[in-house]
């Protein structure tokens, strides 16, 4: 498998329309995938790439075009305080393919290492930090509701049992507690009985979906008319808050009481020029981590 590998590159590309003169911000560069090809696009344009990982940007600022790119370090989230109108917004959101294959980053159950899950090093916030000192509500309200994990109650129970004996430090040692709280017919499941307590976790480190409420609420200011947001998500949770929010962005309510000829009825802002993309089978057989993907676009038209 490739590390580098940019999920749905192409549709994503393609889906931006890129002007060559235009603005477009990259608002998780990651290793610089979608960025490079944008910017292979640009002509006049200017492209502006966020990420909270210092290490990605100063990779990316070793192969991208620096004249054509401004590299920021800050969550995308804080978009509108740094870019101007944009013709074009990509996110793919998520953890990078390099941060999961890292074991000192602390986001694998596959890997032993320190209990960290930081997308910005310099944050204060670990996943160790929340599982020791976040008190048994806290905990539950992370795994249920950035995870909905089976068996939560049972979970949380035997991490405040363990971390009163000694801290739960390692990736390894909160999956030994995940483990020992789940029944034989579980753990048989397909899948590794940590996958949803991590992401939980790592979604709680990093503010995940606070940051991408944040963005959909402020798209209407982001978005030149004309201008396109392709948004790709990996889970259900963030793909809830895209649909409904570019459903409620396209839509035109209309009181039904009142007769309006045809040139009347007013017309929506945004409109959605596909439903949602899926990865091509191709992607999908070269690279297993597209399997959950789900890319959705809005058109900013009036």
């Amino acid at each position: 498998m490739n590390s580098h590998y940019s999920v749905m590159k192409e549709e994503a590309i393609d889906l931006l329309e890129i002007n060559k003169d235009g603005i477009y911000v990259d608002g998780t560069l990651g290793r610089g995938g979608h960025s490079s090809e944008i910017i292979k696009r640009l002509d006049r344009g200017h492209l502006y790439a966020f990420d909270l990982d210092a290490e990605a940007i100063e990779i990316c600022r070793q192969t991208m075009d620096s004249e054509k790119c401004t590299f920021i370090h800050a969550n995308y989230a804080e978009m509108k305080n740094f870019v101007p109108q944009a013709d074009g917004i990509l996110l793919d959101l998520g953890v990078s393919s390099p941060q999961f294959d890292n074991a000192e980053r602390g986001f694998s159950y596959r890997y032993d290492a320190s209990l960290d899950m930081r997308m910005d090093q310099t944050a204060e916030k670990t996943a160790a930090k929340l599982v020791n000192e976040a008190d048994e509500a806290e905990l539950l309200r992370i795994f249920r509701n950035y995870g909905e994990v089976p068996f939560a109650s049972r979970i949380v129970s035997n991490i405040l049992k363990r971390r009163a004996e000694k801290p739960i430090e390692t990736t390894f040692e909160l999956v030994d507690v995940i483990k020992m709280s789940l029944p034989p017919k579980e753990l048989a499941k397909k899948g590794h009985p940590a996958k949803q307590c991590f992401q939980a976790l790592r979604i709680a480190v990093n503010d995940e979906l606070t940051s991408l409420e944040t963005f959909l609420n402020d798209l209407p200011d982001l978005l030149k008319i004309n201008g396109v947001a392709v948004v790709i998500t990996f889970h259900s949770l963030e793909d809830r808050l895209v649909k409904n929010r570019f459903k409620e962005l396209s839509t035109v309510r209309v009181d039904k009481r009142i007769a309006l000829r045809p040139e009347e009825i007013p017309q929506p802002n945004y409109i959605l020029p596909e439903h949602k993309v899926r990865p091509s089978a191709k992607e999908l057989d070269e690279n297993h981590r597209s399997h959950s993907a789900i890319l959705r676009v809005i058109k900013r038209v009036g």
